[in-house]
């Protein structure tokens, strides 16, 4: 079973459309409503794969009941933690080249009575855990120490933890050794506090992850493909995309399926790759099911090309 928390879901509106004109009306060529987050979606991709999830998050007003209720209608075990203030709503406009604009609120303050049952919720729930998935930005009232609190909980209870968060969050949460973080290139580049503007610049990002605590770093490259970085060395992935629809996603995806496939190591990095490159080709914040993966499309070798230019170089 994999438990994922989500401290600030979302009720996420994804509107497909031609082209984004600001100051013009825009019609919409598709909708869809999710339950949002980056924890909520690695539930999500969990369940579609066929494998049991909990989800453990906050929840208050309209917008956390439609949450509830949608990914009860998915097969996924929720865990509600009663808040006062609403769930937010989020609004993303996917563009037909591919381009994705987001709007995200920021959610409600969590008291400190909430934080604490928050808390209590997830160590109760991660009995019988074989992961617990902790990812998204924090709401507020959550210090920026919270994740780090979960991390040292969860190892004491002997469960084994993969974060997916940023900035003094994720530098906080080091210290107390995650067994895998998963950032983007943006993130693992604020992270060191440098530009990458090469795969093998990402190599040493992780690298210095590892070396503040970081057991595993498995870090999204968006086109430019997927990183492992483990004690047992560097491991890179990519697959053959032929159209993107949507990367809403798609990193929680790719952390999906490296948690279906174990966690660890080089078969991990292939499910990864494959779901979130299936994620990708899918609209809005779809899931991919076992029949959307094409593993064949997929390679993973030692050999990182550690020269390669990053297609989007992050400064």
């Amino acid at each position: 079973m994999i438990l994922t928390v989500t401290p600030n879901p979302s009720l996420d509106r994804t509107y497909e459309i031609p082209s984004l004109d600001r100051g013009e009306v825009v019609r919409a060529t598709g909708e869809r409503m999710d339950p949002g987050g980056k924890g909520v979606n690695v539930s999500r991709a969990v369940a579609a794969a066929g494998r049991r999830t909990v989800a453990v998050l906050p929840l208050g007003g309209a917008p956390g009941a439609v949450i509830e209720e949608l990914l009860a209608a998915q097969g996924i075990e929720v865990t509600p933690v009663p808040i006062a203030g609403d769930t937010r709503s989020n609004i993303a406009l996917a563009e037909s080249d591919g381009v994705l604009t987001k709007i995200n609120a920021p959610g409600p303050e969590l008291t400190g009575q909430e934080q604490e049952l928050l808390l209590d919720t997830v160590r109760r729930q991660s009995r019988g855990a074989d992961w617990i998935a902790c990812c998204g930005s924090l709401p507020r009232g959550l210090s920026p120490s919270w994740y780090a609190d979960l991390v040292a909980r969860a190892h004491a209870a002997g469960v084994r933890i993969a974060l997916d968060t940023s900035g003094p969050a994720l530098l906080e949460a080091l210290r107390e050794g995650p067994d895998v973080v998963k950032p983007n290139a943006e993130e693992l580049a604020e992270a060191v506090g440098r530009p990458l503007m090469t795969v093998g610049d990402a190599v040493k990002a992780a690298e210095e992850l590892r070396g503040l605590g970081a057991r595993a770093v498995l870090a999204s490259l968006g086109a430019d493909g997927q990183l492992l970085v483990d004690g047992a060395g560097v491991w890179y992935g990519s697959a053959r995309v032929d159209m993107v629809r949507s990367n809403v996603g798609a990193g929680d995806s790719s952390l999906a399926g490296f948690l279906i496939a174990g966690g660890i190591g080089p078969e991990a990095l292939s499910s990864a790759v494959a779901h979130g490159a299936a994620a990708v080709q899918l609209p809005g914040s779809l899931m991919p099911t076992p029949v959307h993966l094409d593993p064949a499309a997929v390679t993973v070798t030692p050999d990182a090309p550690v020269d390669r230019v990053l297609g989007e170089p992050v400064s």
